[in-house]
């Protein structure tokens, strides 16, 4: 009889689905679960869509996860829009622009609480100029001006005081085609103070009647000549760079000025720039210069870090492009110093919760396919899943006394690492390693075969699994079969796509988006149930 040959329900196929299973296709051709409504609101949510995956383009993806949220703003509005606040307001993206996309879609969706909901968490979600002007960008392409949205756009004026709205003011002037003067056109706002409607007239028609100091400065840098009151000017009423003209931006002066008080977000960003012009420099006989300590300290400060709202993968971004010594979309290139890289790798571990081990056994499970180096991390230049993949895998040894690291693409690789080893150096060992197709079983396999005594298995992937005699749902029943009953599976999505390779009918089954700074705090929850 050779039916039993043909058809077996502990082994198929990756490019079939289980039988009874309700699997569905992934883009890849594989079969895994299609994840439900609301996972897939959160994958949108803090992983986003801008820039789509190997498989998938941003068009495409984009379509799919507006149109999920729509459904599940005419299922529950409210529950959208409170988690809208959630992932925005709790810093659970690298990038706030999905948020802010969702929170349009709920105002031209949803019914009439849901969009009362959305208009007064706009000062929530859009916590500066350029988000903004990113919501307002977004409700013009989806809908009409009604009097709630230029109401909600009037309140986050007047939601602020008086001297954030003139910082605010003078840093974040115009973005997306939109600028304050338009807004405030629009939204006609009556103000709350003598202040506001001075920085108000002052937005629309660049008159200022009232004496506020950062504004008078900001008008007065554009007029001088002399290098040291440019500089004195920035120093004193701490102008930020957005603000400060660009013939200055060519000066060491002026940004070491601007280094005194710069954001930690600005200051990631312009590592570069501060390198390009000498700023953060080595000296032969006087050591490192006040920027590069500046820098290290701002770096080295953990409070500081909380307080910046720094999410991991910014200060992973600004480790991959700094070390790298060129930006990924401009042409300049500088040469990195050490100190300052020394102090982004601290500061990316810093930026995690302290999360106690939970002393179980793990293999760490780090997809290193084509298509996890062709997505990128919410759309951050340069920065691709495979990356990331490397850093939160060090950021789990760093926790855990007992963790076997294995990558795989269609094969598993074990690879010899450490909790001393810097991030830089794990990355450019994954960017050696795999680029072939995807087999997401591979790593249990692994273990199977070698009969490694685990507790877990944490593994990080797109979920775009197609390659391979079986599904990794089914090799771990055999795992548990075979060495350890009660072995866990955690899921890490990289990805917005609607798939997992996580059954969610199995209690011993866990799926995690993302790679905020409670990740290893909710893995560690699950290890320790």
């Amino acid at each position: 009889m050779k039916y039993t040959q043909l058809f077996q329900s502990n082994k198929t196929r990756q490019n079939r689905a289980i039988a009874g299973s309700g699997q569905t296709k992934n883009h890849a051709g594989g079969f895994g679960w299609a994840v439900d409504r609301w996972e897939l609101v959160d994958r949108f949510l803090i992983l986003g869509s801008e820039t789509g995956t190997y498989y998938v383009g941003a068009m495409a993806l984009t379509e799919m996860n507006a149109q999920n949220v729509i459904e599940a703003i005419k299922e529950d509005g409210l529950r959208l829009v409170s988690r809208i606040i959630e992932v925005s307001t709790k810093n659970l993206a690298p990038k706030n622009d999905a948020a802010i996309f969702a929170l349009a879609l709920a105002t031209t969706y949803g019914d009439e609480p849901t969009r009362k909901a959305a208009y007064v968490a706009v000062p929530l979600v859009c916590r500066t100029g350029t988000h903004l002007f990113a919501f307002a960008s977004a409700c013009d392409s989806l809908r009409g001006w009604g009097r709630g949205l230029r109401k909600a756009i009037g309140n986050w004026y007047n939601s602020q005081s008086a001297e954030a709205l003139a910082y605010g003011l003078i840093k974040y002037q115009s973005r997306n085609g939109w600028s304050h003067r338009d807004l405030l056109r629009l939204a006609h706002p009556v103000a709350v103070s003598d202040e506001h409607n001075a920085l108000f007239k002052w937005a629309t028609a660049k008159e200022l009647n009232l004496e506020i100091p950062i504004v008078r400065a900001a008008m007065a840098l554009h007029q001088v000549t002399d290098l040291a009151e440019a500089c004195r000017l920035i120093r004193e009423n701490r102008i930020p760079r957005e603000a400060v003209p660009t013939e200055w931006l060519t000066e060491p002066l002026v940004w070491e000025a601007l280094l005194d008080d710069m954001p930690l977000t600005a200051m990631l960003r312009n590592l570069g720039n501060l390198s390009k012009l000498g700023v953060l420099r080595k000296g032969i006989l006087s050591g490192y210069s006040n920027g590069v300590e500046t820098v290290v300290s701002a770096l080295e400060n953990p409070m500081r870090l909380r307080k910046s709202r720094i999410h991991p993968i910014t200060i992973l971004a600004a480790l991959n492009t700094y070390s790298s010594g060129r930006g990924f979309r401009g042409t300049g290139t500088w040469k990195p110093v050490q100190r300052v890289v020394d102090a982004l790798d601290r500061a990316f571990y810093d930026s995690f919760e302290n999360v106690e081990s939970a002393g179980r056994r793990l293999v760490l499970g780090l997809d290193v396919s084509g298509s996890m180096c062709g997505t990128s991390v919410a759309g951050i230049a340069g920065l691709d899943c495979r990356k990331a993949c490397a850093a939160m895998a060090l950021v789990t040894s760093a926790q855990e006394e007992s963790v076997t690291h294995i990558a795989f693409d269609t094969k598993a690789y074990e690879l010899k690492l450490n909790r001393s080893m810097r991030l830089d150096h794990v990355v450019g060992i994954l960017e050696k390693t795999g680029g072939g197709g995807t087999d997401c079983a591979a790593p249990i396999h692994f273990a199977l075969k070698r009969k490694l005594a685990v507790d877990a298995f944490v593994i990080y992937t797109d979920s775009e699994t197609w390659y391979g005699s079986q599904h990794p749902a089914q090799a771990m029943k055999e795992y548990r079969s075979k060495l350890n009953p009660r072995a866990k599976l955690i899921v890490v999505a990289m990805a917005s796509s609607r798939s997992t390779i996580g059954d969610p009918g199995d209690p011993l089954t866990l799926n995690v988006v993302g790679f905020d700074a409670s990740v290893p705090s909710l893995i560690r929850q699950f290890l320790a149930d």
